[in-house]
C-alpha cells in the first residue's frame, strides 16, 4: 500500500480499499494463518477518548497477529501537555512499530502522522471515524454481496461518522444521502472533497433535511447518538432539535424491503433508534462491531508488516 498512515478513507484509492476488504475477509476466514503476521511488533494506542470497541478490537487484533498493544491514556503520557505532539511522535517512533490514536482534535492525529516514522492509524477524531466506517462498508459488502450502485442513507447529526461515510461511499461505488436537522449539516469542506471524489467515481452525494428523501429506496440506513462524546452539555438542546429524527419501523419501511440497519454503537434505544429496529431482523450491528476486529487487523498488516522503523 502506498500510504504510510491510515488517517482518512479519502486518502485511499478504490482499489486499495477493496484490497483491505479482501485481506480482512481472508483474516476473518483463516485467522490462524496470520497469527505471526506482526510477531514481535508493538502498537502504541493513545486514548484521549475512552472506548469499548476501539480499545478491545485493536488490542485483541494485535495479540491475534502475534504482536503487543500498549494502552496509553491521556493521563499516562504528556501528549500536548507540556510536550509538543511532534516530540511525542518522534519518541514513540523509537520504541514502537505503529501508533493508533483516538483523539478529540483531528490535528492531533495528522500532527502525529506528519512527525512519526512509523504508521499512524486514526482510531477516531471529532472530524472522522474511518476504521468504523471501513468496518461498516465491509459488513455491507458481506451482506449485500455487491456495493456498486447501492444507496446508503445517513439519518442524524452531520458528525465524524457522516464525514467518513461520505468519503467511503465513492470508494466502494455507492451513492449516499446524508439527512440532518437544520443546523447539524456535515462539514462543508468534507462535503466538497467527498463530492469531488463522487464525481470522479460516477457516484452521487446528497445532503438534505428530509428523512424521507434520504431513506427512500435505500439499501442501508445508518444513524448515531444525537450527542457524541464531548457534547454532553448539549444533550438537552440536541434532544429537542432531533425530535422526530428517530429511525423507527416507519422510517425502515420507506427503504428497500431487504435494507439493513447499522449503528456504530453505543446506542440509545428510544432516542435515535427504536428498540424494535436495532434489535430487529434487519439490524446488523453486532456483525458490524465484530468486523472492526477483522478490518483493523487487515489495516495493521498492510501498514506494518515488513515496514522497518526509520529515524
Amino acid at each position: 500500500m502506498k500510504q504510510k498512515d491510515f488517517i482518512e478513507i479519502h486518502d485511499f484509492t478504490a482499489r486499495e480499499v477493496m484490497s483491505i476488504f479482501k485481506l480482512a475477509r481472508l483474516i476473518k476466514a483463516k485467522p490462524r494463518k496470520f497469527r505471526d503476521a506482526l510477531k514481535g511488533q508493538t502498537l502504541a494506542m493513545i486514548f484521549e477518548k475512552s472506548s469499548t470497541r476501539t480499545r478491545v478490537s485493536f488490542e485483541v487484533g494485535m495479540f491475534q497477529l502475534g504482536g503487543h498493544a500498549l494502552f496509553l491514556s491521556a493521563r499516562d503520557i504528556q501528549l500536548g501537555r507540556g510536550e509538543p505532539i511532534a516530540d511525542t511522535a518522534k519518541v514513540l517512533s523509537r520504541y514502537v512499530d505503529g501508533i493508533m490514536a483516538r483523539t478529540f482534535a483531528h490535528k492531533t492525529v495528522t500532527d502525529l502522522a506528519e512527525n512519526a516514522a512509523v504508521p499512524v492509524i486514526n482510531g477516531l477524531t471529532d472530524l472522522s471515524h474511518p476504521c468504523q466506517v471501513m468496518a461498516d462498508y465491509f459488513t455491507a459488502w458481506e451482506k449485500l454481496r455487491k456495493l456498486k450502485g447501492k444507496k446508503i442513507a445517513w439519518v442524524g447529526d452531520g458528525n465524524n461518522m457522516a464525514h467518513s461515510l461520505m468519503f467511503g461511499a465513492p470508494k466502494v461505488g455507492m451513492n449516499i444521502v446524508v439527512a440532518t436537522p437544520q443546523g447539524y449539516e456535515p462539514n462543508p469542506q468534507v462535503v466538497a472533497q467527498a463530492t469531488a471524489d463522487a464525481k470522479a467515481a460516477g457516484t452521487k452525494i446528497t445532503v438534505t433535511h428530509s428523512i424521507e428523501e434520504a431513506v427512500d429506496d435505500a439499501d442501508i440506513i445508518e444513524t448515531d447518538v444525537w450527542a457524541s462524546m464531548g457534547q454532553e452539555e448539549e444533550s438537552e438542546k440536541r434532544r429537542h432539535d432531533f425530535a422526530g429524527w428517530q429511525v423507527d419501523k416507519r422510517v425502515m419501511s420507506l427503504a428497500r424491503k431487504n435494507a439493513i440497519f447499522m449503528h456504530c454503537l453505543p446506542a440509545h434505544r428510544g432516542e435515535e433508534v427504536a428498540a424494535e429496529v436495532i434489535d430487529g431482523k434487519q439490524s446488523v450491528i453486532f456483525d458490524e462491531a465484530e468486523n472492526r476486529l477483522h478490518v483493523q487487523k487487515a489495516i495493521m498488516v498492510m501498514l506494518m508488516k515488513g515496514r522497518k522503523r526509520s529515524k
